[in-house]
């Protein structure tokens, strides 16, 4: 073979060689945007689109849009306090989804007591922070996850309700040991609900 052809086939080679690394390269960059935005709808530290309106930017089942009703309690100032989902998943999390509703005539302006008194989580301002799952039979209490600024991993912004509106909701806990089928949610102001666990 002569110097010639020798010289073509290897740039052939070469080019051939750039081209799967570029196709490679890009279904790379592809795969890891899609996890990303995954990522971001389940980080739960994502802010609300419209602080004082209560409406949060998520995926719909951590903003409890599922129809099922696991339980329904009314808390103060007779916000009714409704549980969709308790999904446990793979990372090891236990993610509660449901709606908050506002049947009154005027506007609910006590959101700040769902986020709690604990100074740490103070951070994510008017919240649902203040959420606790219970497992009774293993006798422990999980709080809201939070995330490396200190955010809890759930619905933020909510400073206010309107008369007749419902804000959807989520808040994600540790997940307990796999034997409970059953915790008790606690938000400040509404009665102990106890739920399923799915998952």
């Amino acid at each position: 073979m002569s110097v010639r052809h020798a010289w073509k086939a290897r740039r052939g080679a070469v080019a051939a060689a750039m081209a799967a690394a570029l196709a490679f390269t890009v279904a790379g960059c592809d795969d890891s945007s899609n996890d990303n935005k995954a990522n971001v709808g389940n980080s739960g530290s994502s802010k609300a689109t419209s602080p004082g309106k209560g409406q949060q930017s998520g995926s719909a089942s951590q903003q409890g849009g599922s129809t099922a009703k696991l339980a329904e309690a009314t808390g103060g100032g007779g916000m009714v306090l409704t549980i969709n989902s308790v999904a446990r998943d793979s990372g090891g999390f236990v993610t509660v989804s449901g709606q908050l509703r506002n049947p009154g005539s005027k506007s609910f302006n006590g959101t700040s007591d769902w986020a709690g008194t604990e100074r740490d989580v103070l951070a994510s301002g008017d919240s649902v922070a203040g959420a606790t799952l219970v497992d009774k039979v293993g006798k422990k209490r999980y709080y809201v996850l939070r995330d490396t600024g200190g955010k809890c991993l759930c619905t933020m912004g909510i400073s206010s309700v309107d008369a007749g509106q419902t804000v959807p909701f989520f808040a994600q806990f540790p997940a307990p040991p796999n034997g409970t089928k059953q915790v008790d949610f606690q938000l400040p102001t509404f009665p102990t609900l106890s739920v399923p666990v799915s998952g």
